[in-house]
């Protein structure tokens, strides 16, 4: 018989996370706010470039139409939207000339649940996606979640970020690859892919027989005379186009989480509904607001375009002023990739909040290597999101002319 004493020293099973936990990556938008928390503490004033989150004020009627609301229960909605909502989003499609009707429109908690569920109910775990890096980083934590493989291929500045040729992303065609996802115009490049390169992916899509998933969130932020084509206009593959849509930067109103997801195949549609209905509905009081800025999007969105644009042209004459930055001048979305003259520039981000100020005040960046999939690309780039005013831009770019001439140093 053992001894009480041995018999106690047996061992508990300790619990233990899901592998798909550990692969989650961090945000690298947003995995250094601890430090400019800190730096606002101790009363330094951080230039926020690292987030797109505009300054840029949310229509007044989505508020209006918020606080009007006079419901005496805040009750689940529909699990595809609130009718009206739907109805709003397929007539502003077919106001900039997208043919679209009811059916083909289901409203998501944010633009990031539409690209999730447009992975899951398009891959199985373990099948293909491939994606041009850099790319949105969340794509990165939505495959992880989706359990989807994502095979990047890799796009370069010196050449606008601009896709590979048809024959290179062809190469990287499997047996498992089930889709190609886009984003145009792009985050984080500010890239908007010319008419040729869409007609490149149909060709693929239609050949290979894959979906297309186009994240078009930024559709109407395109600058100097061009024009965003729809992944929707392509010819022949209508069934396999998934359109992953949102509100936050149309509107200024991230905080809304209000997206929605487009296809014109009532399969792919009755499956995905699944998805939304598991989580029961999107919020109810945000798709009110939604409805009431797509019935005023005229008005609003024009002049938010030309601020953007004029917000661009600023900081790419401010950037000329600073020695070793490069970049591409973006065509659309307000994001740009900039190669900095410094070996890592994660460590130079963390710098700039734990151990530098200028003045009292210092930056917040984004480090380019987190919208990559793979290794050791983008080290010394960052992504920054021109969403401040001319005066916040200007003290910013001046703080970061500091800030490099003194890492360096």
């Amino acid at each position: 018989m053992k001894s009480a004493k041995k018999a106690g020293k047996s061992r508990v099973p300790r619990p233990k996370l899901s592998e798909r936990a550990y692969a989650m990556p961090f945000s690298p938008i947003r995995k250094l706010s601890p430090l400019a928390d800190d730096a606002s503490k101790r009363g330094i004033h951080v230039y926020h470039l690292n987030i797109g989150q505009p300054d840029i004020q949310t229509p007044r009627e989505m508020f209006d139409a918020i606080a009007t609301y006079r419901e005496k229960v805040l009750s689940y909605g529909p699990s595809g939207g609130l009718l009206e909502l739907r109805l709003a989003v397929a007539d502003y499609y077919r106001r900039v000339g997208i043919d679209i009707d009811l059916d083909s429109v289901w409203i998501t908690t944010g633009g990031s649940e539409a690209i999730l569920f447009a992975m899951m109910s398009v891959c199985d775990p373990g099948d293909e996606i491939i994606v041009f890096e850099p790319f949105y980083t969340n794509y990165n934590g939505l495959a992880t979640m989706a359990q989807v493989k994502l095979v990047p291929l890799l796009t370069k500045v010196e050449n606008g970020f601009h896709l590979p040729t048809q024959k290179q992303i062809e190469d990287k065609i499997t047996r498992k690859t089930r889709a190609i996802l886009i984003n145009t115009p792009n985050n984080p490049t500010g890239t908007v892919l010319t008419e040729e390169e869409m007609y490149i992916l149909y060709r693929i899509c239609k050949k290979k027989g894959l979906f297309l998933l186009s994240d078009e969130v930024y559709r109407e932020f395109v600058y100097d005379g061009r024009v965003q084509t729809s992944a929707l206009s392509l010819p022949e593959i209508e069934d396999r186009v998934i359109v992953l849509d949102s509100i936050s930067k149309r509107f200024s109103a991230c905080g809304a989480r209000v997206g929605c997801l487009i296809n014109r195949n009532r399969k792919v549609m009755d499956e995905v509904i699944k998805f939304g209905q598991a989580r029961l509905c999107p919020p109810t009081i945000e798709q009110v607001g939604a409805i009431a800025a797509y019935k005023n999007f005229d008005r609003y969105i024009k002049p938010v375009i030309v601020e953007y644009e004029r917000r661009r042209d600023f900081l790419f004459d401010g950037l000329q002023r600073i020695e070793g930055v490069y970049g591409h001048k973006p065509e659309g979305a307000f994001y740009t990739v900039l190669r900095l003259p410094v070996r890592n520039a994660d460590r130079f981000c963390h710098w700039l909040l734990a151990d530098f100020h200028h003045e009292k005040k210092t930056v917040m960046l984004a480090p380019a290597d987190g919208f990559y999939h793979s290794a050791n690309k983008g080290t010394n780039e960052i992504r920054i999101a021109y969403v401040l005013n001319e005066v916040d831009l200007k003290e910013a770019l001046n703080v970061l002319r500091v800030a490099l001439r003194a890492y360096k140093g």
